[in-house]
């Protein structure tokens, strides 16, 4: 079905909006854990989440992908853009504040850098993506702080809940360089690939919930809400408005949301959780984010190659919605004055 495309200037408010419910997004599974345990917290996410998107292809018309090697594609990416990093995140959310959480969700685009470049022959290392990548793990390093706290005093599996936070942003990363290696140049849409994605994930929660998602139950108002705000919104409608505003603003300005999720997940964490902000956190996501800019080649400290290990957000298919359809039609030539 083809729509027209938004416009940019009404775009802004659901831009905003996307920053908001990403950003929020950690905010609602720590809530949601107060009553549940991590994988039930994300079985509730994917289910809701894919009945929000199921919804949303109904509404608009859109055909579901059948052939198989494209379900067994959208299969893997369900689990390592949705099944496996909701989960990491989720754990990570019982130890860690959920601002720290999505300052270390920040990295995401750092790490489809670099599996790109251990995963894709066609891409290598420069110096200016050398650079990116110190520049991201010095941040890390700092946002980390292993010279400040002790496991005493920050709790048992707090640095482990770090390295879980890592561990999810690299799945993202894994997901991402898979999408753009085994789903270019499909004719699928953003909004299509994550409805599809988001159903298979939560296919297989609901297969794994009855070993995985075992456990006491204690189902607040408080708890309800964030589990379907978590679904519906972080998401569901994110990945829906998200397609959108990469066909007003373009890839490269719509991937700027990762830079201010981060910024409403802490503020977020401050206002309504109470949670203590350390100097080196913001200190070390704006290192991060300087890495980021700097690989993506908004900074021109060196000279690059056009191509960008940009990475797209979270499970939206942004790069098969981007490729250009083959040119079917001959090349006009033109004649030499005479």
């Amino acid at each position: 079905m083809t729509q027209a495309a938004p416009t940019p200037a009404r775009t802004l408010p659901k831009f905003l909006a996307l920053a908001t419910m990403w950003g929020a997004s950690f905010l609602f599974i720590r809530v949601g854990l107060e009553g549940l345990s991590p994988a039930q917290v994300v079985l509730g996410r994917l289910v809701v989440g894919a009945l929000t998107l199921a919804t949303i292809m109904t509404l608009t018309r859109r055909p579901w992908p059948r052939e198989r090697r494209v379900l067994g594609h959208l299969f893997v990416l369900g689990l390592l853009i949705c099944v496996v990093p909701f989960l990491l995140f989720a754990w990570a959310g019982q130890y860690i504040p959920s601002g720290l959480s999505s300052i270390y969700n920040a990295t995401t685009p750092i790490m489809t850098l670099l599996i790109s470049l251990v995963a894709l022959p066609t891409e290598r290392l420069t110096a200016v993506r050398s650079a990116a990548l110190v520049l991201a793990a010095a941040g890390v390093v700092v946002i980390a702080a292993p010279w400040q706290l002790t496991t005493a005093s920050a709790g048992e599996h707090y640095y482990t809940a770090q390295l879980a936070a890592l561990g999810a942003t690299t799945c993202y990363g894994t997901g991402f360089v898979y999408m753009r290696r085994f789903l270019t140049g499909h004719h699928y849409d953003g909004v299509t690939v994550a409805a599809t994605q988001v159903g298979l994930a939560a296919a297989v929660m609901l297969v794994l919930a009855p070993f995985v998602a075992r456990g006491p139950v204690n189902l607040s108002p408080a708890v309800v809400g964030s589990v379907l705000a978590l679904g519906a919104l972080s998401t569901g409608v994110a990945y829906a408005w998200n397609t959108e505003i990469v066909r007003a603003w373009g890839a490269t300005l719509a991937s700027t949301v990762t830079y201010l999720t981060p910024v409403v997940g802490v503020l977020l964490g401050v206002l309504v959780l109470d949670e203590r902000l350390t100097v080196n956190q913001p200190v070390g996501a704006a290192i991060v984010i300087l890495g980021i800019l700097v690989g993506q080649g908004h900074l021109r400290l060196l000279r690059r190659p056009p191509s960008p290990g940009r990475a797209p957000a979270p499970g939206t298919g942004d790069e098969i919605a981007e490729t250009p359809a083959p040119r079917t039609g001959a090349r006009r030539t033109r004649r030499p004055a005479r």
